[in-house]
């Protein structure tokens, strides 16, 4: 193994149409720490963070290597490594106070990392993980539900990607009624395909969703808060609740008050940037996803492939997911 790499980084928070704003770079290979499995990366996803993180957080001008979706090959192991060996093929998320995955070799703490599902390609393995987490974490996690809850969940962005493994979890792990929005008949066939029950428009919210269920839904996931706190606090029944993925200005929750409505917020980061005491429930979470897949209880959200990984690709990516219409997953793979 070279003592560089190559990785595609970022220096100054520009407009994606700039050339500078990504760009290709040779830095050393990182050695892992005490908990760290050093990874060859294969194939990397691109989420909407990552454009969020490369337009509002300015590195000054140092090199800095976006992305958290990654599936690889653990090189090497740190001292106190005892969940992975060299040779094993992964797929993670990260933590957003590293690194990203943006390169050909990234650091990642064992405690978030899940053995790659068996049945898939590493294309189709990056594409889970950090949707997966945070679709996983806000049923069982947030909503607290079981494989014996009920009641109806209106997932906001059903073909985003998110959306569209929470649909899948929903379906596979609890009893309840899943209702998707979505506007393109490409993105509500996705939904449909996901396993969504019902598909509504989202510009027609509450009388769409009300003329599936008059009384009101229990819960509300939602990566598009901002402007639609009314809509929620109608939708929603007495006790209900919503969890929310997004970055809004200030939110007025009042409208909430009479419902006596939970708001949560997940932030799939949380346990590693924190390095909680429950951290390593993100391994478990993603050995139990990766399961969920090789029995084909769940499915890969890939639909869009480009390679090679270098910052021109990686351009196209983020233009993309700025655009807020993918369907899925984008992932790119080969150096």
């Amino acid at each position: 193994m070279n003592d560089t790499m190559h990785a595609v980084v970022y220096r100054k928070s520009l407009p994606i149409t700039d050339p500078a704003s990504l760009e290709d770079a040779e830095l050393p290979v990182p050695a892992p720490g005490p908990r760290d499995l050093l990874v060859r990366i294969e194939a990397i996803s691109v989420n909407p963070v990552d454009v969020k993180v490369r337009a509002g957080v300015d590195p000054g001008g140092k090199p800095k290597i976006l992305g958290w979706d990654a599936a690889g090959t653990v090189v090497a192991v740190g001292s106190e490594v005892t969940l992975f060996n060299e040779g094993d093929e992964v797929y993670y998320a990260g933590s957003i106070d590293r690194p990203g995955t943006y390169a050909q070799y990234n650091l990642v703490d064992e405690r978030i990392v899940g053995h790659k599902p068996r049945s898939l390609s590493f294309a189709e393995a990056a594409a889970v993980p950090l949707t997966a987490i945070t679709a996983y974490e806000t049923l069982f996690d947030r909503f607290r539900l079981t494989g014996e809850s009920t009641g109806t969940l209106l997932v906001l962005a059903g073909a985003g990607g998110v959306g569209s493994i929470l649909i899948q979890l929903a379906r596979a792990l609890t009893g309840l009624t899943v209702i998707a929005t979505a506007s393109r008949p490409e993105s509500r066939q996705f939904a449909l395909d996901m396993g969504a029950h019902h598909v509504v428009d989202h510009r027609e919210l509450v009388d769409q969703v009300k003329a599936v269920v008059p009384e009101g839904v229990e819960y509300i996931f939602t990566p598009n808060t901002e402007g639609r706190i009314n809509e929620f606090a109608e939708l929603l029944r007495p006790g209900g609740e919503i969890t929310a993925i997004d970055d809004p200005g200030v939110l007025d929750v009042m409208p909430f008050k009479a419902k006596s409505v939970t708001f949560h917020w997940e932030f799939m980061f949380t346990r590693p940037l924190f390095q909680t005491a429950d951290m390593a429930a993100q391994h478990e979470l993603l050995e139990r996803v990766a399961a969920l897949i090789d029995d084909g209880t769940l499915r890969t959200t890939l639909t869009t492939t480009l390679s090679p990984i270098d910052a021109a690709t990686m351009r196209r990516a983020h233009e993309s997911v700025e655009t807020g219409r993918t369907i899925g997953k984008t992932v790119l793979t080969g150096s």
